[in-house]
């Protein structure tokens, strides 16, 4: 297993028997498993590790829609049912809907029990399950109520992967493509160089966590430099938040992927980027994500953004790349900027 330490906990990556979960649940009187009735049949794989222990398993509805105050009281519900004390433990066995949510439940219930991340999606591997974030979605806005709150370990089992449909494994590529853009160029060029045939999957989940957790121990709280992590969220969330509700709902890597090409123009018409690095990241997104059709009302979309939690002031707040692998935080810009950078991407088709 490879080891990574986080900030007051740990991720253990490779294959999830060979791993430290059966040890830990010893010392734990009861446990639950959150999942969902997509990632229950990987159930399988980590129960034998579980036992003798008697596991109850919470099931709720897959999908970003179902990231709401509403499905927190059904798993506090069972919660209470089976008589959870602060001496057990919540496993989430899912992508990234399962452990912020999952987490969030967990943080809050009887003023907080231990909760174990178990990522089963590419996004939550690299991004959603780690790092400490915890939260769900209100009033149609993006984790707008949610803790920092770090698990008590996080296992990546890659071959969980397999049971994902393609369009999951796509999206969680916004967030790696996002590692490499902010922090590693060479990262960024085996990314945008190397055939998704022929991609190392240890390889990507190690290095992305590696990034991710290097800025999340220097700024765990999002104070400073944990603010780059945002790069591409700006817009990509008010995207997202806007198609929540609409039969045409975009994943959230799907999303990201858009408010990357968004901000990085917003980058170039800044003068922090040349017009080949705008070009190189665009087509590099392209060529993995489908183009969307965005709402021709961009002002629907500036709206959402103006309740952004990274907002600072009345201003609109975003964190813009100055090369491939150097970014900075607390920009802003105009809304005639933005409404440019939304319709770059749509000319884009």
């Amino acid at each position: 297993m490879e080891i990574i330490e986080t900030q007051n906990a740990f991720v253990e990556i490779g294959n999830i028997a060979d791993s430290s979960l059966q040890s830990i649940v010893t010392n734990y009187q009861k446990i639950a498993v959150l999942v969902d009735e997509n990632t229950k049949i990987l159930l399988p794989k980590i129960t034998p590790l579980l036992a003798p222990k008697h596991i109850s398993i919470i099931e709720i509805k897959s999908g970003e829609q179902e990231k709401k105050l509403k499905t927190c009281e059904l798993v506090w519900e069972q919660l209470i049912t089976q008589n959870f004390n602060r001496n057990d433990l919540l496993i989430n066995l899912g992508g990234g809907v399962i452990t912020d949510l999952g987490g969030f439940v967990a943080s809050t219930y009887k003023r907080g029990i231990d909760f174990i991340n178990i990522p089963t999606s590419l996004l939550s591997m690299v991004d959603a399950a780690v790092g400490g974030k915890t939260g769900i979605n209100f009033l149609n806005i993006k984790n707008n109520i949610g803790l920092f709150i770090e698990p008590k370990g996080v296992f990546c089992d890659h071959t969980m992967l397999v049971t994902l449909p393609k369009e999951e494994l796509i999206s969680g590529i916004g967030e790696v493509l996002k590692h490499g853009i902010l922090f590693d160029q060479k990262y960024w060029n085996y990314c945008s160089n190397t055939p998704l045939s022929q991609w190392d999957w240890n390889y990507i989940i190690k290095k992305s966590i590696q990034l991710k957790n290097t800025i999340v121990n220097i700024d765990p709280f999002e104070q400073n430099e944990r603010k780059k992590l945002n790069f591409g969220h700006t817009i990509g969330h008010a995207i997202e938040s806007y198609f929540m509700n609409s039969p045409s709902q975009l994943l959230h890597g799907e999303a990201v992927a858009i408010g990357i090409i968004c901000e990085s123009y917003i980058a170039h018409i800044q003068h922090k980027i040349d017009a080949i690095t705008l070009t190189e990241i665009t087509s590099t997104i392209l060529s993995i994500f489908k183009h969307q059709q965005l709402p021709t009302d961009h002002q629907q979309l500036i709206a959402i953004m103006l309740q952004d939690k990274k907002n600072e002031t009345s201003e609109i707040n975003f964190t813009l790349i100055e090369a491939i692998g150097k970014s900075s935080i607390n920009h802003t810009a105009t809304t005639d900027t933005i409404v440019d950078a939304l319709t770059y991407y749509s000319s884009l088709n």
